[in-house]
């Protein structure tokens, strides 16, 4: 199962060159999550060969504007491009009303249905049961109310080996196989054996988005044994007291999250516009962590 995600933007609130706000998206099996929606989503999209027609899922995790200024704009795109699919939004209190007030005063009048879904800020609470996936929001420590996003693969069904199937089985049980049931006989004896004639289905994988947030011990045991974490890190060390004051984060304290939590990846991201180059995050963060790697806009990583 395709399990990929793309970087749109890596940077914070104050335009930098060649580097955008936060934006996302997760590529599960031909569905699209968009994971917040900074300025120029859009373009962002386009540029990066991703079809927003096939946007079934956005999620928002604060109402600062470099993580949803491009919503609107967007939305109102999809309408233009004739879109009737249904849209799932998940987001913080105000958001909806947000929307509704731009669309009323441009007498915009939506051609599909968007089904929002206020987010909880204190609690982690599963929020979306996909068929491939379910997502869970992850309270952060921010300077308003903000939630990060937990998502984890379903388990996969084993693997047919071909060669081994004998000719005469039924395709009927095909599924039950793959499901790790042996096929019986009337009297109850295996006929069949599912560890015989399949492989075992991969680990399911999962991801974290942790943006932004200061360190935040009270989301370890959520997150503990994530295949790849996301976490902002706007700052490098020296910084340390300024990132406290603004409930951000540096990079070595996202390392140090990965590391407390057993992540088998780390990728950071959310970089001050005060920074040109980020080389000595990826440094001061491998010195913690060293599975860690930059989000590269325009990059896809395989979770």
């Amino acid at each position: 199962m395709t399990f990929n995600l793309t970087i749109l933007g890596s940077g914070s609130a104050t335009p930098v060159p060649d580097r955008h706000t936060t934006a996302q998206i997760l590529s599960i099996e031909g569905d699209y999550f968009l994971i917040d929606c900074g300025e120029g989503t859009q373009y962002r999209l386009i540029e990066n060969h991703l079809r927003p027609g096939r946007l079934k899922y956005i999620f928002i995790s604060h109402l600062h504007g470099d993580h949803y200024f491009g919503l609107v704009p967007l939305l109102s795109s999809l309408n233009l491009a004739g879109r009737t699919d249904d849209l799932w939004l998940f987001g913080p209190r105000g958001l909806w009303e947000i929307i509704t007030v731009q669309f009323r005063y441009s007498d915009t009048k939506l051609n599909y249905p968007i089904h929002f879904q206020e987010t909880d800020p204190h609690q982690p609470t599963q929020i979306l049961d996909h068929p491939n996936v379910t997502v869970e929001t992850i309270p952060l420590q921010h300077r308003i109310d903000c939630t990060g996003f937990l998502f984890r693969e379903k388990n996969r069904k084993r693997k047919l080996m071909a060669d081994k199937l004998p000719g005469d089985l039924p395709v009927s049980f095909y599924r039950q196989l793959k499901d790790g049931q042996d096929i019986l006989d009337d009297l109850g004896q295996v006929l069949y054996s599912a560890e015989e004639y399949t492989l075992p289905a991969p680990q399911p994988r999962s991801y974290a988005f942790c943006s932004d947030t200061r360190y935040n011990e009270a989301m370890f045991d959520q997150i503990r044994g994530v295949d790849l974490l996301y976490h902002e890190a706007s700052f490098l060390d020296d910084m340390e007291a300024l990132s406290e004051k603004y409930f951000h984060s540096t990079a070595r304290q996202a390392a140090l999250t990965a590391r407390q939590v057993a992540a088998n990846r780390l990728m950071i991201g959310h970089f001050s516009s005060r920074y040109k180059v980020t080389d000595e995050f990826l440094v001061q963060a491998r010195a913690v962590f060293p599975e860690t790697y930059l989000a590269i806009e325009g990059q896809t990583t395989e979770v």
